[in-house]
């Protein structure tokens, strides 16, 4: 699976693709963030950047929707870091008295671990440091995608959520089975069925990462008692492209208690040979620009040429590494 990738979060790179932004898509997801407090946690920085500077009234709005969502998300972050300074104050005076507890030691390690990722959230708010427009994108986050307005026909680009929730699922259904992040070829014709053929969309990456076991990375067995370990690897084509990567949407609409809102999964192959060389069992699937406006454009009567253009990917051998940490 593709659980994360290094993707286009600056919506006017999707303009380049004849691309129009759904600004009113985009003012809602911000304006839900005001009330849910994640507006850090689901939307990356660079994907927030282009609304600092607006072109016009409309990217205003969502300008102004987003400084709430920071107040908002921003709040939520003091508070945490209030409430776990208080739990490290507490278990310390334990562990300094005559009687220290097990419990104490652990407050004082999960408040300590809590704090230090709030100010890290904090300095990332405060950093004045720009991005080149690619963002790393996570299962639960969102992006921009590009697909074709359902109206009109024409090249739309809308925030959606990188995990894709299923036509008759609910949230419920979604937090039982949260990998529909990807989508795999061979399922297209069944669990995706409602959505291939339908609702199609690009996004844009230059390097996707795979969680892969240390063991099958290092082309050996696991010898006795060695527990499996899991380590990341990076994935880049060579030569150096970026890569339209085929996806699936769905807008899932408003219910009681959340939002509207679209979400989408990236379809998935068996692995080339030099991914499957360096442990991994999946890859994803980069179109070549020549099919993007078909593949944007379906048939369901016509499946096969989705398939057709799904079988013919971009030429590119996927180089591997393990990242510094």
């Amino acid at each position: 699976m593709c659980y994360s990738a290094e993707v286009w979060e600056d919506f006017r790179l999707y303009e380049r693709m004849g691309g129009t932004l759904d600004i009113h898509a985009f003012a809602k997801m911000l304006e839900a963030r005001r009330f849910t407090g994640d507006l850090f946690k689901v939307v990356p920085k660079a994907m927030r950047e282009p609304f600092e500077h607006p072109r016009n009234e409309g990217e205003e709005a969502v300008r102004q929707a987003m400084l709430e969502a920071y107040r908002s998300a921003t709040l939520v972050i003091e508070e945490e870091l209030a409430a776990q300074t208080e739990r490290l104050v507490k278990a310390e005076a334990v562990l300094a008295s005559p009687k220290p507890t097990k419990k104490a030691e652990t407050d004082k390690r999960v408040a300590t671990n809590k704090i230090a990722a709030a100010r890290e959230r904090l300095e990332e708010v405060q950093s004045q440091a720009k991005s080149d427009g690619y963002g790393r994108l996570w299962p639960g986050q969102f992006a921009p995608l590009l697909i074709r307005d359902p109206a009109t026909g024409a090249r739309m680009i809308v925030p959606a959520r990188y995990r894709c929730r299923l036509p008759g699922w609910t949230k419920a259904d979604e937090l039982e089975k949260p990998g529909t992040y990807n989508a795999r070829k061979d399922k297209l014709h069944s669990v995706w069925k409602k959505l291939f053929g339908y609702n199609h969309g690009v996004i844009v990456a230059r390097r996707f990462y795979e969680s892969v076991s240390l063991h099958r990375l290092q082309h050996r067995e696991l010898v006795p008692g060695e527990r499996d370990i899991a380590v990341e690897v990076r994935f880049e084509p060579e030569p150096k492209q970026e890569m339209l990567l085929a996806c699936l949407w769905r807008h899932v609409e408003p219910a009681e208690g959340e939002e509207g809102f679209y979400s989408f999964a990236v379809i998935t192959r068996d692995p080339p040979p030099e991914v499957q060389d360096a442990g991994h069992d999946r890859c994803i699937i980069a179109l070549k620009p020549e099919h993007v406006d078909a593949w944007l454009a379906p048939d369901p009567g016509h499946l096969s040429a989705m398939f057709a253009i799904l079988d013919d990917p971009i030429d590119a051998f996927y180089e591997h590494a393990v990242p510094d940490k």
